[in-house]
């Protein structure tokens, strides 16, 4: 499955204007999103594209239960 153009920058910028001073889970991410105006599938669209970007290493996930995601510096 290939990340919809633009998903992750558009995580990317309503995070950075939230500035959570911790790491989310998705469904946090979710709401948060949706707070914004933004529109997703579900909280497991945005672990797809949180852990894709992991991979990267523009995300850290940190494996509790439930998964949260925090987002690195603005390397792009």
């Amino acid at each position: 499955m290939r990340i919809r153009c633009g998903e992750f920058e558009r995580i990317r910028s309503v995070l950075s204007e939230a500035d959570p001073d911790e790491p989310l889970t998705a469904r946090e991410i979710l709401d948060l999103l949706e707070a914004h105006g933004e529109e997703f599938d579900s909280a497991h669209r945005i672990a797809t594209v949180l852990g894709r970007e992991a991979e990267l290493g523009d995300v850290e996930v940190i494996r509790d239960q439930p998964y949260r995601y925090q987002l690195g510096d603005d390397r792009r």
